[in-house]
């Protein structure tokens, strides 16, 4: 095999990654190998370091920055070796670690401080040394000293964050006893110990101890459930009773992770670190991996279909590739809005994670196995108590509700990443590009409160209360009917001002107006004057023909805007606004709107207005030009108003006509009777 190096990408050029033909295993390799070539030219001299395109700076130093750009894909390369694969850049990893932990060296990658980033790249480089021998081998004695050192020695002695970081020195102690190094079992005991705290019940681990609600992927794909597998895996013959627990809640909460899985291959983008990209499928490969069982209805099939339908997907999305070939910071496009201030350049490699499926044997189900859809044996409507998530699989996408999750400490978008109300695969969320209007605030599913006439606007970020309720249905209102008699909501308790209390209801779709779910608001603005800005999704604002903005809407070509795009604060032209019941929706990729439902027959009208916010460009993680439909109004100081808001939303997709994305836009869902109820309370 030749190793191609010196890739650019230019006009119109298309990735390798995109030619694979995604069948089997070894085309799966063949994909793996089209991510590890293009990084050759980025090698430090003595291959110790790989500084990836990008001049961007993070929270630590360069040194560690390059350290990740070399660890990260060793998650890969392990993994390749692992399944008896074979890259002929293995020897560029060999002399990098052997350059990079030699003190003598000029290369040398630094000895770790307290919390440092080094501390995570030991992980990928622990895990290499246990999977793959070659790598131990290939260094003499004075060099495995030196790796004992760097990799055992001193992270054992130093402090590490509270979170999901002290499995990575599980793993770097794991790596040098699986080869004879010297490590620590006394500290790989205790932290495991400690990390076993985390765990909450029904599978979940929560990213931290208790009083921290922070549930995403760091809890299932990128580093709890997906190390507690390979650990599981490795260290199972000598701790079966370990190994048993860590299989079991596996078993347990991929029953609710598969939810987070589209027929489309995409899954929904929720939370932090979304960058790391098709490292969100790699808790199936470790499931395989670790030799679980899957529990009914799962099958290989469908867990095979999850992985390579996901990494098809991603085949389709070219704007993920620097120009010499390498991974960037974002989701389907280069983002720095997006980012955490820890995402360097050689960041994005932790999605190798996700060919973990490349070290399960070839004979096992997931690969000999026929793909199969996710179909119809799941559940249309789940609630998922650990993370306060109820899933839908109605109206062409999969789709989430969220109350109370909130990132530990202060995080760019965090109210974005963790407080928006719904999460979809096919609409991503949206981050705001700047701190100035709704164009830049950009609340897609996000009710947003502004006390200084438009300009800045407070989002839900964190609720003084968050639970999963149940209310009766309509024709079961006592609620002591038989079979399904009640509906999940969730509810959560906020105040954006300290003087503003919001209580918002979450409703899920159901099955007679499956586009449509329902969000309700009370607002008691006690204290001060608030407008109001109540967003549905993001869609792409491009017209298929040549990429323009939307025009109004035209049923002929199955495009456009209603009421048109005017602009956010723009009351003298009457076109651009519309009735909040009229409601306002947006065709293009599928479609997405919302109407207000709170001006009931009789009652006092609230008198909300729709129009469309033309958010920053970039602001959203998947389309880079979206609008917002959006219900806007101002409660008076001293008011207690309640809004019920019907959000639509149909996605493109095979077999979907777009004739048909607006099929249900008229056919909006009523207030249901328990909520009418509340109202009137």
């Amino acid at each position: 095999m030749e190793v191609k190096t010196g890739l650019i990408l230019g006009y119109n050029g298309v990735h390798p990654f995109s030619k694979v033909n995604i069948t089997d295993r070894a085309s799966v390799q063949e994909l793996l190998r089209t991510l590890l070539d293009p990084l050759e030219p980025f090698f430090s001299p003595l291959k110790a370091r790989v500084k990836c395109p990008g001049a961007t700076a993070v929270r630590f130093d360069q040194t560690a920055s390059e350290v990740e750009g070399i660890c990260r894909p060793l998650w890969g390369l392990a993994c390749l070796l692992a399944g008896g694969g074979d890259y002929n850049g293995t020897e560029w990893w060999i002399q990098g670690i052997k350059a990079g932990t030699d003190p003598e060296s000029p290369e040398y990658w630094g000895y770790p401080r307290d919390n440092d980033q080094r501390m995570v790249e030991m992980c990928p480089l622990g895990y290499a040394l246990a999977v793959a021998p070659v790598i131990w081998q290939s260094l003499n004695e004075k060099e495995r000293g030196n790796v004992e050192n760097w990799l055992g020695n001193s992270i054992n002695e130093k402090n590490m964050p509270n979170t999901n970081w002290l499995w990575f020195r599980v793993f770097a102690n794991l790596g040098l006893k699986k080869q004879g190094g010297k490590f620590s079992q006394e500290r790989l005991d205790r932290d495991i110990e400690h990390l076993n705290t985390f765990y909450r019940g029904d599978g979940w681990s929560n990213d931290g101890p208790e009083g921290i609600h922070q549930m995403d992927y760091y809890s299932s794909s990128f580093a709890i459930q997906f190390l507690q597998l390979l650990y599981a895996k490795l260290a199972g013959e000598d701790e079966p009773e370990r190994a048993a627990e860590f299989k079991k809640r596996a078993q347990v909460v991929a029953l609710d992770l598969i939810h987070y899985y589209d027929n489309e291959g995409r899954s929904i983008p929720f939370g932090r670190s979304v960058g790391y990209r098709f490292a969100m499928v790699s808790f199936w490969g470790a499931m395989a991996y670790a030799g679980v069982e899957l529990p009914e209805p799962l099958t290989w099939g469908m867990v095979k279909g999850v992985v390579l339908r996901h990494l098809r997907w991603w085949q389709t999305q070219p704007d993920i590739w620097s120009p010499s070939g390498t991974l960037t910071i974002g989701y389907t496009f280069p983002n720095m809005y997006l980012a955490e201030n820890y995402n360097s350049p050689g960041s994005p490699y932790w999605a190798c994670l996700a060919f973990i499926c490349l070290a399960v044997p070839a004979d096992h189900p997931f690969w000999t196995s026929e793909e199969q859809p996710l179909g119809d044996a799941l559940p249309k409507i789940k609630e998922l108590k650990q993370p306060g998530h109820i899933m839908s699989y109605l109206g062409g996408h999969c789709m989430l509700l969220s109350s109370g999750q909130a990132c530990s400490y202060p995080m760019k978008g965090t109210h974005a990443k963790y407080g928006s109300f719904a999460y979809s695969s096919a609409y991503g969320y949206s981050v705001p590009p700047g701190l100035f209007t709704l164009e830049q605030y950009a609340l897609a599913s996000q009710l947003g409160l502004s006390d200084d006439g438009g300009e800045f606007w407070k989002a839900r970020r964190v609720s003084e209360y968050a639970g999963l309720e149940h209310r009766p249905h309509d024709d079961d209102p006592n609620g002591k009917g038989k079979g399904k008699s009640t509906t999940p909501v969730l509810v959560s308790v906020w105040k954006p001002f300290p003087d503003v209390t919001v209580r918002t209801t979450l409703v899920p779709p159901a099955e007679e107006t499956p586009n449509w779910h329902l969000r309700a608001h009370r607002i008691d603005a006690a204290g001060r004057a608030v407008m109001t800005a109540d967003g549905a999704f993001a869609i792409s604002n491009e017209r298929r023909a040549d990429g323009r903005y939307l025009d109004a809407w035209d049923a002929t070509k199955c495009e456009g805007t209603s009421p048109r795009i005017i602009g956010n604060y723009d009351l003298a032209t009457p076109e651009g606004w519309a009735g909040g019941r009229q409601g306002a929706f947006a065709v293009s990729k599928g479609a997405v709107g919302i109407r207000a439902l709170e001006d009931i027959e009789g009652k006092k009208k609230v008198g909300r207005s729709a129009m469309l916010v033309n958010a920053d460009p970039n602001s959203n993680i998947v389309e880079s030009r979206t609008l917002i439909p959006t219900l806007q109004h101002t409660v008076g100081k001293g008011e207690v108003v309640w809004y019920v808001s019907a959000i639509y939303a149909k996605p493109s997709g095979e077999g979907v006509a777009p004739e048909s994305y607006l099929d249900g836009w008229e056919k909006v869902p009523e207030i249901p009777a328990w909520l009418r109820a509340e109202m009137e309370e």
